[in-house]
Protein backbone atom coordinates (compact mmCIF):
# COMPACT_ATOMS: atom_id res chain seq x y z
CA UNK A 1 0.00 0.00 0.00
CA UNK A 2 1.42 3.71 -1.18
CA UNK A 3 1.75 5.52 2.23
CA UNK A 4 3.59 8.47 0.81
CA UNK A 5 2.70 11.63 -0.13
CA UNK A 6 -0.98 13.20 -1.06
CA UNK A 7 -2.35 13.67 -4.72
CA UNK A 8 -2.21 17.18 -3.29
CA UNK A 9 1.00 17.69 -2.12
CA UNK A 10 2.41 15.77 -5.33
CA UNK A 11 0.85 18.26 -7.40
CA UNK A 12 1.95 21.38 -5.61
CA UNK A 13 5.97 19.61 -6.28
CA UNK A 14 4.79 20.40 -9.84
CA UNK A 15 5.21 23.97 -9.35
CA UNK A 16 8.58 25.72 -9.05
CA UNK A 17 8.56 26.69 -5.21
CA UNK A 18 12.11 28.57 -5.55
CA UNK A 19 10.52 31.15 -8.27
CA UNK A 20 7.54 31.98 -6.31
CA UNK A 21 9.78 32.78 -3.30
CA UNK A 22 11.51 35.06 -5.28
CA UNK A 23 8.36 36.62 -6.15
CA UNK A 24 7.01 37.23 -2.62
CA UNK A 25 10.80 38.55 -1.53
CA UNK A 26 10.20 40.86 -4.35
CA UNK A 27 6.80 42.01 -3.42
CA UNK A 28 7.48 41.88 0.82
CA UNK A 29 4.72 39.39 0.90
CA UNK A 30 5.74 38.04 3.94
CA UNK A 31 6.22 40.89 6.02
CA UNK A 32 4.70 40.77 9.41
CA UNK A 33 3.05 37.31 8.80
CA UNK A 34 3.04 34.92 11.90
CA UNK A 35 0.47 32.57 10.33
CA UNK A 36 -0.69 31.72 6.93
CA UNK A 37 2.87 33.02 4.35
CA UNK A 38 2.26 33.44 0.88
CA UNK A 39 2.86 30.04 0.02
CA UNK A 40 0.19 28.73 2.21
CA UNK A 41 -2.50 31.10 1.08
CA UNK A 42 -1.19 30.13 -2.37
CA UNK A 43 -2.39 26.36 -1.61
CA UNK A 44 -5.12 27.34 0.59
CA UNK A 45 -6.99 28.90 -2.68
CA UNK A 46 -5.64 26.21 -4.73
CA UNK A 47 -7.12 23.91 -3.24
CA UNK A 48 -10.88 25.67 -3.45
CA UNK A 49 -10.62 26.09 -7.08
CA UNK A 50 -9.40 22.02 -7.82
CA UNK A 51 -12.39 20.85 -5.37
CA UNK A 52 -14.96 23.37 -6.19
CA UNK A 53 -15.16 25.72 -2.74
CA UNK A 54 -17.67 27.68 -2.28
CA UNK A 55 -16.77 30.16 0.38
CA UNK A 56 -14.10 30.40 3.25
CA UNK A 57 -16.20 28.63 5.48
CA UNK A 58 -16.32 26.32 3.58
CA UNK A 59 -12.32 26.09 2.57
CA UNK A 60 -12.18 26.09 6.65
CA UNK A 61 -14.33 23.41 7.19
CA UNK A 62 -12.80 20.97 4.16
CA UNK A 63 -9.51 21.34 5.49
CA UNK A 64 -10.22 21.23 9.37
CA UNK A 65 -11.56 17.57 8.43
CA UNK A 66 -8.48 16.45 7.02
CA UNK A 67 -6.40 18.38 9.89
CA UNK A 68 -3.77 15.24 10.24
CA UNK A 69 -2.72 15.51 6.28
CA UNK A 70 -2.39 19.43 6.55
CA UNK A 71 1.04 19.61 7.21
CA UNK A 72 2.26 17.18 4.73
CA UNK A 73 -0.12 19.39 2.68
CA UNK A 74 2.15 22.22 3.30
CA UNK A 75 -0.01 23.87 6.15
CA UNK A 76 1.95 24.36 9.60
CA UNK A 77 -1.36 25.65 11.18
CA UNK A 78 -4.83 24.90 10.62
CA UNK A 79 -6.80 27.38 7.99
CA UNK A 80 -9.01 30.13 9.62
CA UNK A 81 -11.31 31.92 7.25
CA UNK A 82 -10.30 35.19 8.73
CA UNK A 83 -6.98 34.63 8.39
CA UNK A 84 -7.64 33.76 4.35
CA UNK A 85 -9.75 36.96 4.19
CA UNK A 86 -7.17 38.99 5.36
CA UNK A 87 -4.53 37.50 3.39
CA UNK A 88 -6.44 37.90 0.08
CA UNK A 89 -7.13 41.68 1.00
CA UNK A 90 -3.87 42.91 1.89
CA UNK A 91 -1.07 40.89 0.30
CA UNK A 92 -0.62 42.13 -3.46
CA UNK A 93 -1.91 40.51 -6.53
CA UNK A 94 0.15 40.86 -8.41
CA UNK A 95 2.21 38.31 -7.04
CA UNK A 96 0.21 35.45 -8.18
CA UNK A 97 -0.08 37.42 -11.73
CA UNK A 98 4.04 37.53 -11.91
CA UNK A 99 3.75 33.78 -10.44
CA UNK A 100 0.99 32.65 -13.30
CA UNK A 101 2.90 34.23 -15.79
CA UNK A 102 5.96 31.60 -14.48
CA UNK A 103 3.57 28.53 -15.29
CA UNK A 104 2.48 29.90 -18.71
CA UNK A 105 5.98 30.28 -20.40
CA UNK A 106 6.84 26.44 -18.84
CA UNK A 107 3.09 25.12 -20.40
CA UNK A 108 3.81 27.22 -23.82
CA UNK A 109 7.35 25.73 -23.44
CA UNK A 110 5.73 21.98 -23.04
CA UNK A 111 3.26 22.54 -25.65
CA UNK A 112 4.77 24.51 -28.52
CA UNK A 113 5.28 21.18 -30.35
CA UNK A 114 2.10 20.44 -30.73
CA UNK A 115 0.18 21.40 -34.45
CA UNK A 116 -2.57 23.06 -35.27
CA UNK A 117 -5.27 21.35 -38.02
CA UNK A 118 -3.94 23.99 -40.43
CA UNK A 119 -0.48 24.00 -41.71
CA UNK A 120 0.81 26.62 -40.76
CA UNK A 121 4.62 26.94 -39.68
CA UNK A 122 3.90 30.34 -37.23
CA UNK A 123 2.57 31.27 -33.76
CA UNK A 124 -1.25 31.82 -33.58
CA UNK A 125 -3.26 33.63 -30.70
CA UNK A 126 -6.47 34.59 -30.27
CA UNK A 127 -7.90 36.92 -28.38
CA UNK A 128 -11.22 37.37 -27.17
CA UNK A 129 -12.97 38.63 -23.43
CA UNK A 130 -15.83 37.44 -21.40
CA UNK A 131 -17.42 39.44 -19.00
CA UNK A 132 -18.31 38.48 -15.13
CA UNK A 133 -21.35 39.99 -13.11
CA UNK A 134 -21.17 41.43 -10.13
CA UNK A 135 -23.40 42.66 -7.40
CA UNK A 136 -23.45 46.88 -7.44
CA UNK A 137 -24.23 47.05 -4.21
CA UNK A 138 -20.73 44.62 -3.09
CA UNK A 139 -18.33 45.39 -6.21
CA UNK A 140 -18.88 48.99 -7.00
CA UNK A 141 -15.27 49.65 -7.76
CA UNK A 142 -16.20 47.63 -10.75
CA UNK A 143 -18.93 49.69 -12.96
CA UNK A 144 -20.83 48.06 -15.73
CA UNK A 145 -24.61 49.44 -16.28
CA UNK A 146 -26.37 51.46 -13.72
CA UNK A 147 -27.66 48.68 -12.19
CA UNK A 148 -25.35 46.05 -11.81
CA UNK A 149 -20.96 45.97 -11.65
CA UNK A 150 -18.59 43.43 -13.60
CA UNK A 151 -15.55 42.48 -14.88
CA UNK A 152 -13.87 41.78 -18.02
CA UNK A 153 -11.42 38.99 -18.49
CA UNK A 154 -9.26 39.97 -21.71
CA UNK A 155 -7.43 37.38 -22.65
CA UNK A 156 -5.03 35.76 -25.46
CA UNK A 157 -4.35 32.31 -26.50
CA UNK A 158 -1.72 30.27 -28.06
CA UNK A 159 -3.93 27.67 -29.89
CA UNK A 160 -1.22 25.41 -29.31
CA UNK A 161 -2.29 24.06 -26.21
CA UNK A 162 -5.12 26.98 -25.61
CA UNK A 163 -2.35 28.08 -22.80
CA UNK A 164 -3.79 31.89 -22.17
CA UNK A 165 -0.36 34.39 -23.22
CA UNK A 166 -1.93 37.58 -21.73
CA UNK A 167 -4.96 38.37 -19.40
CA UNK A 168 -6.02 41.69 -17.98
CA UNK A 169 -8.61 42.34 -15.72
CA UNK A 170 -10.79 45.20 -16.05
CA UNK A 171 -14.31 46.66 -14.89
CA UNK A 172 -17.33 45.50 -17.20
CA UNK A 173 -17.10 49.69 -19.13
CA UNK A 174 -13.59 49.13 -20.69
CA UNK A 175 -13.86 48.25 -24.75
CA UNK A 176 -12.37 45.41 -26.33
CA UNK A 177 -10.47 47.12 -28.44
CA UNK A 178 -8.63 49.01 -25.85
CA UNK A 179 -6.84 46.13 -25.55
CA UNK A 180 -4.96 46.04 -28.29
CA UNK A 181 -2.95 49.24 -27.16
CA UNK A 182 -1.54 46.60 -24.44
CA UNK A 183 -0.46 44.22 -26.47
CA UNK A 184 3.13 43.36 -27.49
CA UNK A 185 3.27 41.92 -30.87
CA UNK A 186 4.99 39.24 -31.65
CA UNK A 187 6.60 39.48 -35.64
CA UNK A 188 5.69 36.89 -38.05
CA UNK A 189 2.42 36.07 -35.46
CA UNK A 190 -1.22 36.02 -36.56
CA UNK A 191 -3.65 37.39 -34.22
CA UNK A 192 -7.10 36.13 -34.29
CA UNK A 193 -10.11 37.78 -33.41
CA UNK A 194 -13.67 39.09 -34.01
CA UNK A 195 -15.09 42.20 -35.57
CA UNK A 196 -15.69 44.07 -32.17
CA UNK A 197 -11.51 44.89 -31.82
CA UNK A 198 -11.25 46.03 -35.44
CA UNK A 199 -10.08 49.47 -35.44
CA UNK A 200 -8.03 50.69 -38.54
CA UNK A 201 -5.28 52.46 -36.66
CA UNK A 202 -4.58 49.82 -34.49
CA UNK A 203 -5.09 47.21 -36.98
CA UNK A 204 -2.48 49.50 -38.60
CA UNK A 205 0.41 49.44 -35.69
CA UNK A 206 -0.03 45.54 -35.30
CA UNK A 207 0.73 45.43 -39.30
CA UNK A 208 3.62 47.71 -38.61
CA UNK A 209 4.94 45.38 -36.31
CA UNK A 210 5.71 42.65 -38.50
CA UNK A 211 2.62 40.87 -37.48
CA UNK A 212 -0.30 39.70 -39.16
CA UNK A 213 -4.23 39.46 -38.38
CA UNK A 214 -7.57 37.63 -39.32
CA UNK A 215 -10.89 39.22 -38.29
CA UNK A 216 -14.32 40.06 -39.70
CA UNK A 217 -15.13 43.12 -41.69
CA UNK A 218 -17.86 44.98 -40.46
CA UNK A 219 -21.00 46.11 -42.34
CA UNK A 220 -20.42 49.38 -42.68
CA UNK A 221 -16.77 49.24 -44.19
CA UNK A 222 -16.51 51.11 -47.31
CA UNK A 223 -13.63 49.53 -49.39
CA UNK A 224 -12.58 49.59 -53.19
CA UNK A 225 -11.59 46.42 -54.84
CA UNK A 226 -7.97 46.94 -56.43
CA UNK A 227 -8.15 42.69 -58.00
CA UNK A 228 -9.92 39.88 -57.54
CA UNK A 229 -8.17 36.14 -57.39
CA UNK A 230 -9.00 33.42 -58.65
CA UNK A 231 -10.45 30.90 -56.14
CA UNK A 232 -12.27 27.40 -56.18
CA UNK A 233 -15.78 28.04 -54.88
CA UNK A 234 -16.42 23.93 -54.49
CA UNK A 235 -14.21 24.64 -51.28
CA UNK A 236 -16.84 27.44 -49.86
CA UNK A 237 -14.66 30.56 -50.62
CA UNK A 238 -16.71 33.61 -53.13
CA UNK A 239 -14.15 35.90 -53.56
CA UNK A 240 -10.88 36.82 -52.66
CA UNK A 241 -9.86 40.35 -53.27
CA UNK A 242 -7.30 43.29 -52.41
CA UNK A 243 -8.61 45.92 -51.26
CA UNK A 244 -8.20 50.17 -50.18
CA UNK A 245 -10.15 51.95 -47.90
CA UNK A 246 -12.23 54.39 -49.23
CA UNK A 247 -13.42 56.51 -45.82
CA UNK A 248 -11.18 59.67 -44.97
CA UNK A 249 -10.33 58.35 -41.49
CA UNK A 250 -10.46 54.74 -42.13
CA UNK A 251 -8.10 55.11 -45.21
CA UNK A 252 -5.83 57.65 -43.05
CA UNK A 253 -5.99 55.19 -40.10
CA UNK A 254 -4.81 52.39 -42.35
CA UNK A 255 -3.39 53.48 -45.53
CA UNK A 256 -2.04 50.86 -47.01
CA UNK A 257 -3.85 47.64 -49.29
CA UNK A 258 -5.23 44.60 -47.46
CA UNK A 259 -7.28 41.32 -48.49
CA UNK A 260 -11.37 41.16 -48.21
CA UNK A 261 -11.87 37.19 -48.33
CA UNK A 262 -15.99 36.30 -48.56
CA UNK A 263 -16.68 32.60 -47.54
CA UNK A 264 -19.98 30.94 -47.28
CA UNK A 265 -20.48 28.69 -44.07
CA UNK A 266 -21.21 25.04 -45.38
CA UNK A 267 -22.73 24.61 -41.74
CA UNK A 268 -24.96 27.62 -41.57
CA UNK A 269 -25.38 28.85 -45.12
CA UNK A 270 -24.38 32.28 -43.98
CA UNK A 271 -21.90 34.91 -46.16
CA UNK A 272 -18.26 35.79 -44.21
CA UNK A 273 -16.67 38.42 -44.73
CA UNK A 274 -12.96 37.76 -43.44
CA UNK A 275 -10.13 41.00 -43.64
CA UNK A 276 -6.28 39.76 -43.13
CA UNK A 277 -2.91 41.80 -44.00
CA UNK A 278 -1.45 38.72 -44.91
CA UNK A 279 -1.25 38.35 -48.88
CA UNK A 280 0.60 35.02 -49.70
CA UNK A 281 -1.71 32.32 -47.24
CA UNK A 282 -4.57 30.63 -49.11
CA UNK A 283 -7.89 31.97 -48.89
CA UNK A 284 -9.19 28.85 -47.06
CA UNK A 285 -6.12 28.54 -45.15
CA UNK A 286 -7.68 32.18 -43.65
CA UNK A 287 -11.18 31.32 -42.91
CA UNK A 288 -9.93 28.18 -41.33
CA UNK A 289 -7.76 30.78 -38.70
CA UNK A 290 -10.55 32.24 -38.39
CA UNK A 291 -12.54 29.23 -37.22
CA UNK A 292 -9.88 28.15 -34.46
CA UNK A 293 -10.84 31.43 -32.57
CA UNK A 294 -13.95 29.61 -31.17
CA UNK A 295 -10.62 27.74 -28.63
CA UNK A 296 -10.34 30.72 -26.76
CA UNK A 297 -14.48 31.38 -26.28
CA UNK A 298 -14.12 27.02 -25.02
CA UNK A 299 -11.22 28.34 -23.11
CA UNK A 300 -13.63 30.84 -21.44
CA UNK A 301 -16.48 28.40 -21.03
CA UNK A 302 -14.41 26.09 -19.22
CA UNK A 303 -13.01 28.09 -16.45
CA UNK A 304 -16.06 29.18 -15.41
CA UNK A 305 -17.88 25.71 -15.59
CA UNK A 306 -14.98 24.26 -13.72
CA UNK A 307 -13.07 27.05 -11.78
CA UNK A 308 -14.35 29.30 -9.20
CA UNK A 309 -14.27 32.58 -11.44
CA UNK A 310 -17.94 33.39 -10.66
CA UNK A 311 -18.46 33.69 -7.40
CA UNK A 312 -15.85 35.26 -4.83
CA UNK A 313 -14.14 34.98 -1.73
CA UNK A 314 -13.86 38.61 -1.21
CA UNK A 315 -14.98 41.90 -2.10
CA UNK A 316 -12.15 43.88 -2.48
CA UNK A 317 -10.58 44.48 -6.46
CA UNK A 318 -7.15 42.50 -4.68
CA UNK A 319 -9.00 39.42 -3.53
CA UNK A 320 -11.04 39.02 -7.08
CA UNK A 321 -7.74 39.75 -8.92
CA UNK A 322 -6.19 37.30 -6.39
CA UNK A 323 -8.34 34.42 -7.04
CA UNK A 324 -8.72 35.10 -10.46
CA UNK A 325 -4.52 34.53 -10.98
CA UNK A 326 -4.62 31.85 -8.39
CA UNK A 327 -7.56 30.19 -10.89
CA UNK A 328 -5.43 30.60 -13.93
CA UNK A 329 -2.37 29.46 -12.47
CA UNK A 330 -4.47 25.81 -11.11
CA UNK A 331 -5.29 25.56 -15.31
CA UNK A 332 -2.20 26.27 -16.16
CA UNK A 333 -0.63 23.76 -13.87
CA UNK A 334 -3.07 20.77 -14.08
CA UNK A 335 -2.11 21.89 -18.53
CA UNK A 336 1.77 21.48 -17.27
CA UNK A 337 0.76 17.54 -15.88
CA UNK A 338 -1.08 16.54 -18.28
CA UNK A 339 2.07 17.16 -20.83
CA UNK A 340 4.75 15.58 -18.00
CA UNK A 341 2.87 12.70 -17.60
CA UNK A 342 2.13 12.02 -20.86
CA UNK A 343 -1.88 12.01 -20.12
CA UNK A 344 -4.25 11.47 -22.70
CA UNK A 345 -7.05 12.27 -20.24
CA UNK A 346 -8.61 15.58 -20.97
CA UNK A 347 -8.16 18.69 -18.44
CA UNK A 348 -11.74 18.27 -17.66
CA UNK A 349 -11.08 14.47 -16.30
CA UNK A 350 -8.09 15.41 -14.92
CA UNK A 351 -9.78 18.21 -13.12
CA UNK A 352 -12.63 16.03 -11.93
CA UNK A 353 -10.10 13.05 -10.74
CA UNK A 354 -8.49 15.69 -8.83
CA UNK A 355 -11.64 17.13 -6.82
CA UNK A 356 -12.42 14.02 -5.24
CA UNK A 357 -8.67 12.54 -4.68
CA UNK A 358 -6.64 15.38 -3.01
CA UNK A 359 -6.37 13.85 -0.21
CA UNK A 360 -5.85 10.40 -0.94
CA UNK A 361 -2.27 9.05 -1.19
CA UNK A 362 -1.60 7.09 -4.29
CA UNK A 363 1.04 8.00 -6.92
CA UNK A 364 0.01 10.58 -8.70
CA UNK A 365 0.82 9.11 -12.25
CA UNK A 366 -1.74 6.11 -11.31
CA UNK A 367 -4.54 8.45 -9.91
CA UNK A 368 -4.52 10.13 -13.32
CA UNK A 369 -4.12 7.12 -15.45
CA UNK A 370 -7.87 6.99 -15.82
CA UNK A 371 -7.78 2.97 -16.96
CA UNK A 372 -10.80 1.92 -17.92
CA UNK A 373 -13.45 0.06 -15.52
CA UNK A 374 -13.49 -3.45 -16.55
CA UNK A 375 -15.31 -6.82 -14.70
CA UNK A 376 -14.58 -10.07 -14.12
CA UNK A 377 -17.73 -11.58 -15.28
CA UNK A 378 -15.53 -13.21 -18.17
CA UNK A 379 -13.77 -15.83 -15.66
CA UNK A 380 -14.78 -19.41 -15.87
CA UNK A 381 -17.31 -20.63 -13.07
CA UNK A 382 -19.96 -23.30 -12.76
CA UNK A 383 -22.81 -21.01 -12.52
CA UNK A 384 -25.57 -22.11 -14.44
CA UNK A 385 -27.59 -19.28 -16.33
CA UNK A 386 -31.01 -19.59 -14.92
CA UNK A 387 -32.82 -18.17 -18.34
Amino acid sequence: MYTGKTLFAQLMDFLPWTTFQRLVDRYDGNRGVRILNCAEQFRAMGFAQLTYRESLRDIEVCLSAQAEKLYHMGFRNPVKRSTLADANERRDWHLFADFAQVLIRQARALYASDTLEIDLDAMVYALDSTTIDLCLALFDWAPFRSTKAAIKLHTLIDLHGSIPTFIHISDGKMHDVNVLDLLSYERGAYYVFDRGYVDFERLHALHSAGSFFVTRAKSNMKARRLYSHEVDRTTGVICDQRIVLEGHYSHKGYPEQFRRIRFKDPETGKNLVFITNDMTLPALTICLLYKNRWRVELFFKWIKQHLRVKRFYGQSPNAVKSQIWIAISMYVLVAIVKKRLQLEASLYTLLQILSVTLFEKMPINKALLCTPYTTESDRADNQLNLL
